[in-house]
């Protein structure tokens, strides 16, 4: 099948999450001369005889008694299109006033400044360290191989050629020992545990327990083997515990305080509030978000007028076509996405009422045949939109799962059963904590049956949930 453009613009428009779609109205709005932006809140635009009230001017009066009938014609048309334009844009402004700030100064002025990478922050630092050249030439070396946690991802005898002749492996040496000396601490580490005595090193608080807990036991304390460890030690499990806690204090991840990766804004699109008799929910755009747009009555009229040249003309009708395609896209969205964000709340009821042990299945094919749209087009309009409801701010996305059907007929989403293998989880005895298959049994007793033991494991490991021998307490 062959799809129009207008088709094409329809579905990418509709794909796109909210910060996306501004900045591509934001680019239209660039782009296309005849469209604008209006605002909602703003008073009604005036209309023709209100213009010439307000601009308190007489039409213009000219001789026509001569043979240039066209020509004043021309110019009526063109003072009236000017008084039209003037209004609509707002009383005139003057720009250049040396006490007026400069917006686009502003906004860069106030626009945060992009941050240095831990390569780079590394590279300035290790700039104003004094050290002979072999060495720093091999410190400049070291610092290209510390990947963005911070730590040296290649063994130092990697580093040394034995062709090469402006340093040799002492100098390696002695410029790692300054490159960890460099700020943030921990950094140039060639493991966690070099990376954690480094920074207990550099720390003004006292490090000597833990860093003798560290430097002998960190094997046996990644195996949770606590007794054996305060035996050797000769110390309390209280006494680790108390140095667990103190070590939680450092960074297994040092070089992620410089530079760190931007976390994307999220954006609610959709609001679920409860109505005022708190049985039902009220479903509504956050519209507040979206400009609106309309195409320019100045073009338009440009567009219409025989006067205007035909070339002009064309391109005035092209992007007029164009301005209004993307408006209906936007209205054909914004249509599509309530329409779903009911359906999805109607269904979910429960889980809005009760909370996450509540979501039921829902597969997109169920709701593109309430709607009686294609089942792609559901996809597209929960494809990176979020809701605001009381349970929070959560993908819509999420409410479409596959799930189980439970002793008494109800059905629970995957979604649902993670949230009640967590909840078990929390409330087990930490002492005698509970394995795959005792989880498994707990979950069937709550009406979660046919789980087998692996799934019980996968749904631990993505909910970042140890096993049962690291999540003992002694």
């Amino acid at each position: 099948m062959k799809l129009a453009p207008r088709m094409i613009q329809s579905m990418e428009i509709l794909q796109l999450p909210l910060l996306a779609l501004q900045e591509r109205i934001d680019q239209e709005l660039n782009s296309n001369p005849v469209l604008e932006p209006t605002e909602p809140t703003g008073p009604a635009e005036p209309s023709e005889q209100q213009s010439d009230d307000d601009m308190g001017e007489q039409d213009l009066i000219v001789n026509q008694d001569n043979n240039k009938i066209e020509d004043f014609q021309r110019l009526d048309n063109l003072d009236d299109d000017f008084r039209e334009y003037t209004h609509r844009a707002g009383p005139l402004q003057v720009y250049g006033r040396a006490d007026e700030p400069d917006k686009k100064l502003e906004a860069m002025k106030n626009t945060a400044a992009q941050p240095n990478s831990l390569h780079e922050y590394l590279v300035e630092q290790w700039g104003l360290v004094e050290a002979e050249p072999p060495v720093k030439k091999a410190g400049r070396l070291i610092i290209d191989y510390i990947d963005e946690k911070g730590y040296l991802s290649v063994r130092l005898e990697q580093l040394h050629n034995k062709d090469r002749t402006d340093f040799n492996l002492e100098h390696l040496k002695k410029a790692l020992s300054l490159v960890q000396k460099l700020d943030p601490p921990g950094v140039g580490a060639r493991d966690l545990k070099e990376s954690l005595l480094i920074q207990m090193q550099q720390s003004p608080d006292d490090f000597s327990f833990e860093g003798c807990l560290i430097e002998e036991y960190m094997n046996e304390l990644l195996e949770n083997r606590l007794p054996e460890i305060a035996k050797k030690m000769d110390c309390s499990i209280e006494r680790i515990y108390k140095a667990i806690t103190h070590l939680s204090k450092l960074d297994t991840s040092p070089g992620l305080q410089v530079g760190p990766a931007s976390n994307h804004a999220i954006t609610s699109e959709i609001i679920v509030e409860p109505d005022e008799d708190g049985t039902d929910y009220s479903v509504r755009l956050a519209s507040d978000r979206l400009p609106n747009l309309r195409i320019s009555n100045f073009y338009m009229k440009l567009a219409k007028n025989q006067n205007t040249d035909e070339e002009t003309k064309q391109f005035l009708k092209k992007n007029i076509r164009s301005a209004q395609w993307f408006i209906d896209a936007i209205a054909q969205r914004k249509g599509t996405l309530l329409r779903v964000a009911k359906s999805v709340v109607a269904h979910q009821k429960e889980f809005f009422d009760k909370g996450q042990l509540f979501l039921k299945p829902l597969p997109m094919s169920k709701i593109a045949d309430e709607l009686g749209i294609h089942i792609a087009t559901v996809s597209r309009a929960v494809a990176g939109k979020y809701l605001q409801s009381p349970q929070g701010i959560l993908p819509l996305r999420r409410f479409f799962a596959g799930g189980i059907q439970t002793e008494d007929g109800k059905s629970r989403s995957w979604h649902a059963v993670r949230a009640k293998l967590r909840q078990i989880v929390e409330q087990e005895d930490k002492a005698k904590p509970l394995n795959d298959d005792e989880i498994r049994k707990k979950m069937a007793e709550v009406g979660f049956h046919n789980i087998a033991r692996r799934t019980v494991a996968k749904y631990r490991r993505l909910l970042n949930i140890p096993a049962a021998r690291f999540r003992k307490k002694y």
